[in-house]
């Protein structure tokens, strides 16, 4: 029976090309370089930025995150906790407990990106009513 870490293995394979982009020569065993468009495609993804952001805070564990991320699916929170542990964003700790107790903790180059999910963060919190608006009258003007 395969584990539950590695029973979707079209999703590993992607995780696997996720930094496989550019044509660049690398040793055998060594990921290539990841471009700057694929690091902010991993930290600014819709979940990330989240799970970013709580586990600056201090160490939390998978149901907090999965209280406080509105709308996440378990499968998606466990595939984007797994991208981030593997680009070296979180670091993922089991403790051992009956059942497994499991923390996840920013790394320090996760804690030198919070200031600017912060702000990003908090920039989209004060003009989110304002982009509404926006699209409501762009919506208005051109349709049908």
């Amino acid at each position: 029976m395969m584990s539950q870490r590695n029973s979707d293995v079209s999703a590993l394979v992607e995780a696997e090309l996720t930094c496989a982009a550019e044509n660049v020569p690398f040793a055998p065993g060594q990921a290539r370089a990841c471009t700057v468009r694929e690091v902010l495609d991993r930290v600014g993804g819709k979940w990330s930025i989240g799970i970013l952001v709580a586990a600056s805070n201090g160490p939390v564990r998978f149901t907090e995150l999965e209280r406080h991320i509105e709308g996440i699916s378990r499968r998606m929170l466990t595939l984007t906790l797994r991208n981030l542990e593997r680009d070296g964003l979180l670091d993922r700790t089991v403790y051992p407990t009956v059942p497994p107790k499991v923390e996840y903790t920013a790394t320090p180059i996760a804690l030198e990106l919070y200031e600017s999910l912060v702000a990003l963060t908090n920039w989209a919190e004060r003009h989110r009513r304002a982009i509404a608006e926006a699209r409501t009258r762009y919506d208005t003007q051109h349709a049908g």
